[in-house]
């Protein structure tokens, strides 16, 4: 079915959106993949093309756009190529950047936003820590006044961007014995004193996402490093999830999406006995049950785009997008592997990457389990 979401404008800046893409990702991506991390180069020409400070006033280096459509037609593009790039991208620019400009005093946008928007400034978020992974209620990681400073103490991990992020919002406790309600924010840059990267995680997919640790010994940070209200982190990122939860909705049905066309084209060329693995009856029944499933969910998907725009969508509604889009996710991954037969399971067919790193997002990029993989390999 035909997309009404998009006007002429957000057509003009999809077409931007792919001749970056193709210059600028493609040719270098298995170099990424193998290095693990995504070039800085990438996110500078993100910059210059103003795909990063979409939502950012024009005073600080934005576009001011106004309109989460533009944030959709740049994920989407991501994530047909892949959903690690699409989470590494969209954690900075759908996820970070509204605790910035919501929460964010004139004084930091002054000091964060002008980088945020070239690329020279990469973030992170920083909320799942080992003992208690996204249970926030146990969060241990500390920040206590001193001062003019705030100490910083404690560790997280599974953080999205951890290796290369030059600003990291922090959930640290301040108020202790008082669970979600004793959680603040701050911003903490890169190079502060006792601040230190741990492991680049080795996942099993995804591995162009820099995914690492992170750890905090006695970093100090100034009183205006605070985002937002003391003790108010908690309902901040609870704000924040209707947009967070469509990000990763957007980026699931894209992939998929891009994937199921792929094994399409595939299943037309591919022949056994005689004729095109397409033309098969039960492959056609699954084709066709695949394409409906992606057809229903973008239209769902994109009803929420739509609400998330005009301030209107609630955070279960964004819930429905993220857990329906990932199941259909799932589904026609699983099944693009078995219709490519063996080959889905080399790892140089894009189907079988996109098999390997489908993992599902948290709001801050954390990388949950595929909950089945149910595609077996057989050789005869």
């Amino acid at each position: 079915m035909q997309r009404t979401l998009f006007e002429e404008d957000h057509d003009e800046f999809r077409k931007s959106v792919q001749t970056f893409v193709a210059r600028t990702i493609v040719p270098d991506r298995e170099k990424m993949m193998e290095k693990r991390s995504i070039d800085r180069s990438v996110w500078l020409e993100a910059g210059r093309q103003g795909f990063l400070g979409l939502d950012v006033p024009e005073q600080y280096g934005g576009n001011d756009a106004g309109d989460f459509r533009f944030n959709a037609v740049f994920a989407e593009e991501l994530a047909k190529v892949s959903v690690g790039l699409a989470s590494c991208l969209t954690i900075h620019t759908d996820v970070v950047a509204p605790y910035l400009l919501d929460l964010g005093t004139d004084t930091q946008k002054e000091r964060w936003l002008p980088g945020f928007s070239t690329g020279e400034l990469v973030t992170a978020i920083a909320m799942t820590e080992p003992s208690g992974g996204s249970d926030l209620g146990a969060l241990r990681t500390s920040a206590v006044r001193d001062g003019s400073e705030w100490v910083i103490n404690g560790s997280k991990t599974f953080i999205t961007n951890a290796m290369s992020a030059d600003l990291v919002v922090v959930a640290a406790r301040t108020s202790p014995g008082k669970g979600a309600k004793g959680i603040s924010l701050f911003g903490v840059e890169g190079d502060r004193e006792g601040f230190a990267r741990g492991t680049k995680l080795d996942k099993v997919g995804q591995p162009e996402a820099d995914t690492g640790e992170l750890f905090f010994t006695d970093v100090r940070v100034p009183a205006d490093n605070l985002i937002g209200e003391v003790d108010r982190g908690f309902i901040a990122m609870m704000e924040r999830l209707p947009r967070e939860r469509t990000s990763s909705a957007i980026t699931n049905v894209a992939n998929a999406t891009q994937i199921l066309s792929e094994t399409i084209d595939y299943a037309k060329a591919r022949s056994a006995f005689g004729q095109p693995i397409g033309s098969f009856q039960y492959n056609k029944f699954t084709l066709a049950e695949l394409v409906t499933k992606v057809e229903v969910t973008q239209a769902y998907v994109d009803q929420c785009i739509v609400a998330l725009s005009r301030r209107a969508l609630t955070a279960v509604d964004a819930a429905k997008a993220k857990w329906w889009s990932a199941e259909v996710q799932n589904d026609v991954l699983d099944a693009c592997v078995q219709l490519y037969g063996g080959y889905g399971y080399m790892r140089e067919y894009r189907v079988a990457q996109a098999w390997m790193d489908g993992f599902q997002r948290d709001h801050e990029g954390a990388h949950r389990p595929r909950p089945r993989l149910i595609a077996t390999y057989s050789a005869v």
